[in-house]
Formats: structure tokens, C-alpha cells, sequence
């Protein structure tokens, strides 16, 4: 049955449809050959709306609503400009700029692709008009966007604490030491990069330009605070933290810079309700196909056949690692999160493996291939916004995914890097 179901997957895939169709026909398949027919169909659609029901995801749409606002206005513009007044003459500085612009943009929106475009829109011609090689730039905005899917808020995240029913709050608060320690790599890089090629520097900021860099990025920097402090403090739940962000950003980009009129909150809306109603089809059949493969016993089965529940925990670690790895070069990320998450939990219990971590490998893994060949999606919106072939978009990766691999390993040798802060924080 298993094969059956993901061969038709598979070729559903191969002949173009959107990933929620072979979702659904392989979930339907699963089902009509467990119970002979299509007589309890409804069981089915019970768990696909159960998928969406659960109070967490309401995150996910108001994240998205407050980094579509964002996007349009002139927060990620303000954050940019203050990164640059401090690093921006370094030898290597624009491109630890953008960098780090796309880590705090991460720490806003939640999301690799609206980060691929709040920053790599402004900063790329910069970096090209300074002598970086436009191979060089595109892998680095691409694979500096993994960043946001580990600095909270993650949509990633809140997913995977959904289907696992992990603590959505202490993910949140454990990708920070990960994200800043990849900033740190890719930082370095960018460094001996510019050095390598002999890359100009930029024009050293003032220290009053850097003044008013600061006062004109002070708000924009109340998202981290908001999302983190509130989250630490106790005073409101990821959810709610959601909610506060989606206030925040309307009074800012509407009220107190006037980047956005009236007329703009349609098409914001639009936009914001598109991706959170493929995120939520996703969702519930994801949970729907996952129902039929859990009561199938296909979990227990792969794993037994694959020896991992006598591997021990860092032998889950590591198949976790390539299976989530593997998977997001080709099918999207939240698709990946809901299929694999359940097959791999039970090897997870039995180890005794705390899945915070596992969260915050899995969420590694999904951002490096969502940014890694052949199809992953960041590498389709890098083409899409800067109308670049697709060859010349990854011929610079390489480096950068050896380093996003590195930073997995040093997670699995040192969970501390991502769980100090927790432990520190909620123990």
C-alpha cells in the first residue's frame, strides 16, 4: 500500500500538479484500500479539518499578515540602513550586511521567501554595483534566508510543534543560538570572500549618519522584542505574540512612517489570505495523510526496516538530518514537516531524544533545502524576483550549504548551542 501511495505521489508530482493534489490522492488511496471503498470517507475528512483546528496555527496567517505589511513598507528598509551604517565599510561589510539584515528580518517575518525579497531586493544591485559576483550574491541572500527560519517567529516551527505537540514558545527560543552561529559562518565567509577578490569597501558611516540610522531602525527592532520578550516574560503566548506583531506593523508602516495608505490594505490582504490558504490546505491534508500512514503502521515499519529504533539517538539525529535534508530539495517545506515528522517521532520517544532539538534539526534541515538543488523553493523565488537563470542562482551555494551542514553537525555534537538558552530561560 505505501508504495502504491507514494508512486502515485511521485508521478502526480513529475506531471506538474501543485503539492497539495498528490497529498490528497495519495492520502485517498491509502484510505480506499484500508477500509475497501469510499463508505467512511468521512473519518478522513474528520482528520483533514482536524488538522487546521488546533489554536496554534491561528500564528501562522498573522505572521504572515504582519511581514506581508512589512514587506511593502519601510521596516526592512530601516533595518538594512542601520546594519549597513556599522558594518557597511568593513572589508566584506555589504555582504555581512545583508547577512545580518536578513536575520533581523527573519526575527519580523518568520519566512525565507518574504526575506529573499524584503532584502535581496535592495541589497543585490548594491552588491553588484560594488564588484561582488552576482553568483556570489544570490547564494548569499538565498542561503542567508534559512536564517529566518530559525531566528523566531518560524512558521516552520509552529508547524512542527503543532504535529508534534512540542512547547511552540521554547522552539522559539532555542533557534536563536543556531541562527546567530550560522550569521557568525556566513559572516566570516563573506570576509575572507572580499579579501579573495580583492572587493572595495563602502564609505565609512558617520557617527551621527549611524545615529540616525538607529532612531529611524528603533521600531522596526520592537518585533524581536515583542515576539521574545513577551514569549520569556509570560505576558502573552506565541499566539498572541502573533496578534501584538499584526498591531504593531499596521500602527508603524500606516501611522508613524505613512509608507502605506488605505488603498493598500486590500492588496495586503489578498496576499496574506493566498498564503495562508495553501498553508492550511497543506496543513489538513498533510494531517490527513498522515492519520492514514500512522494507522497503517508505515512509520514503524520504515523505521524497523531501516534499523533506526536500534541506531540509538545520535543515529535518529543523523537520519533525520538526510531524510528532512533530502526531502525539502525537492517537495516544499511544510509538506516535508508534515509527512516526515510523524514517521520519525516514535524513533524519537523511544531514544529518549528531547524534541526541542529535533524541532530545531528538522527546522535546520527544511531552510537548507528549501535553498538547495534541484528544486528548492528559495532558488524558484530568487529566479522569479531577479529574473536570473537558474544556473547562475546556485552556482555559488556550495559553500554555503557546506556550511548550514557544518552547523547541523555542531547542533548534534553540542544540542547546547540551541537548548542553553532554553534551559536558561524556561527552567
Amino acid at each position: 500500500m505505501a508504495m502504491i501511495m507514494f508512486s502515485v505521489m511521485v508521478l502526480l508530482l513529475l506531471l506538474g500538479f501543485p503539492m497539495m493534489v498528490p497529498l490528497i490522492a495519495g492520502a485517498t488511496i491509502g484510505f480506499v484500500m484500508m477500509f475497501n471503498g469510499f463508505g467512511q470517507m468521512d473519518t478522513l475528512i474528520q482528520q483533514i479539518i482536524a488538522g487546521i483546528r488546533p489554536a496554534s496555527l491561528i500564528a501562522v496567517p498573522m505572521f504572515i499578515l504582519a511581514a506581508d505589511i512589512m514587506t511593502r513598507g519601510t521596516s526592512a528598509e530601516r533595518l538594512i540602513n542601520m546594519v549597513m551604517s556599522f558594518v557597511g565599510h568593513i572589508k566584506g561589510g555589504l555582504a555581512v550586511s545583508t547577512a545580518t539584515s536578513c536575520t533581523l528580518f527573519g526575527a519580523v517575518s518568520g519566512s525565507t521567501q518574504a526575506t529573499v525579497v524584503a532584502v535581496g531586493s535592495p541589497l543585490r544591485p548594491r552588491m553588484l554595483k560594488a564588484g561582488y559576483k552576482d553568483s556570489f550574491s544570490l547564494a548569499l541572500i538565498i542561503n542567508s534566508s534559512d536564517i529566518a527560519f530559525l531566528i523566531p517567529p518560524s512558521i516552520g516551527m509552529i508547524v512542527y510543534g503543532v504535529i508534534s505537540e512540542t512547547s511552540i514558545g521554547e522552539l522559539f527560543i532555542a533557534g536563536i543560538g543556531p541562527g546567530l552561529m550560522i550569521l557568525a559562518m556566513f559572516s566570516a565567509y563573506c570576509i575572507a570572500y572580499a579579501y579573495i577578490n580583492k572587493v572595495p569597501t563602502e564609505p565609512k558611516a558617520s557617527w551621527r549618519e549611524r545615529g540616525t540610522a538607529i532612531r529611524q531602525a528603533l521600531w522596526p527592532l520592537g518585533f524581536p522584542l515583542i515576539i521574545v520578550g513577551g514569549i520569556y516574560g509570560g505576558v502573552f503566548s506565541p499566539t498572541e505574540a502573533a496578534a501584538v506583531c499584526v498591531l504593531y506593523a499596521f500602527i508603524l508602516e500606516f501611522l508613524v512612517f505613512r509608507s502605506l495608505k488605505s488603498k493598500d490594505i486590500w492588496a495586503i490582504a489578498k496576499s496574506t489570505g493566498l498564503i495562508t490558504a495553501v498553508v492550511f490546505i497543506l496543513v489538513g491534508v498533510g494531517n490527513g495523510f498522515s492519520w492514514i500512514i500512522s494507522f497503517a503502521q508505515i512509520p514503524s515499519a520504515v523505521l524497523e526496516a531501516v534499523g533506526i529504533n536500534e541506531a540509538g539517538p545520535t543515529g535518529v539525529l543523523i537520519a533525520i538530518c538526510i531524510a528532512f535534508f533530502v526531502a525539502c530539495m525537492f517537495v516544499d517545506p511544510i509538506v516535508v514537516i508534515l509527512v516526515l515528522t510523524p514517521i520519525f517521532m516514535p524513533a524519537v520517544a523511544a531514544t529518549g531524544l528531547d524534541p526541542v532539538l529535533v524541532g530545531i534539526l528538522i527546522t535546520l534541515q527544511v531552510a537548507i533545502g528549501s535553498a538547495t538543488p534541484p528544486f528548492g523553493c528559495d532558488i524558484f523565488t530568487a529566479i522569479a524576483i531577479f529574473k536570473r537563470p537558474y544556473i547562475e542562482v546556485i552556482r555559488g551555494t556550495p559553500p554555503f550549504v557546506f556550511m548550514l551542514i557544518l552547523s547541523a553537525a555542531l547542533l548534534i555534537m553540542f544540542p547546547q548551542i540551541s537548548l542553553g538558552l532554553r534551559d536558561m530561560m524556561f527552567n
